[in-house]
């Protein structure tokens, strides 16, 4: 089972950055027949940040679940907030794509609030 949650941690973290650096919004294509429309999963105040806060919370939470007893659960949390950063400041030189400060902090909380949420689930469990 454990093969299977790392084949689509690892697939996940492909399509984030296969999202993230095509020219376009392959989402808005596919929703509204439009390259430059960024669909929200949420109805919200602050636009697609969001999509990139749910996102990370969600890779983040598989792969930190995933290597929570191995040598490489802090290599992964900097690795994750290295990606944000990358994935982010591409968007400078992909062509239709803007770097947004508000989707590199939504990057950052989404990681942040599931090494968080693994912290203390890890904590209950030692008691």
């Amino acid at each position: 089972m454990s093969k299977f949650f790392k084949f689509v941690f690892y697939i996940s973290v492909l399509f984030l950055i296969i999202i993230s650096l095509y020219p376009g919004s392959l989402f808005g294509y596919l929703f509204y027949d439009d390259w430059s429309q960024q669909p929200n999963l949420i109805k919200n105040p602050f636009g697609t940040t969001i999509n990139h806060f749910i996102y990370y919370v969600y890779v983040s939470l598989l792969g930190l679940s995933l290597y929570l007893k191995n040598n490489n659960f802090k290599r992964l949390v900097y690795g994750l907030f290295f990606l944000s950063i990358i994935l982010e400041v591409v968007h400078f030189i992909v062509p239709n794509r803007s770097f947004q400060l508000g989707d590199l902090i939504g990057n950052f909380l989404g990681v942040l609030v599931a090494y968080f949420l693994v912290k203390i689930y890890l904590h209950f469990i030692k008691i």
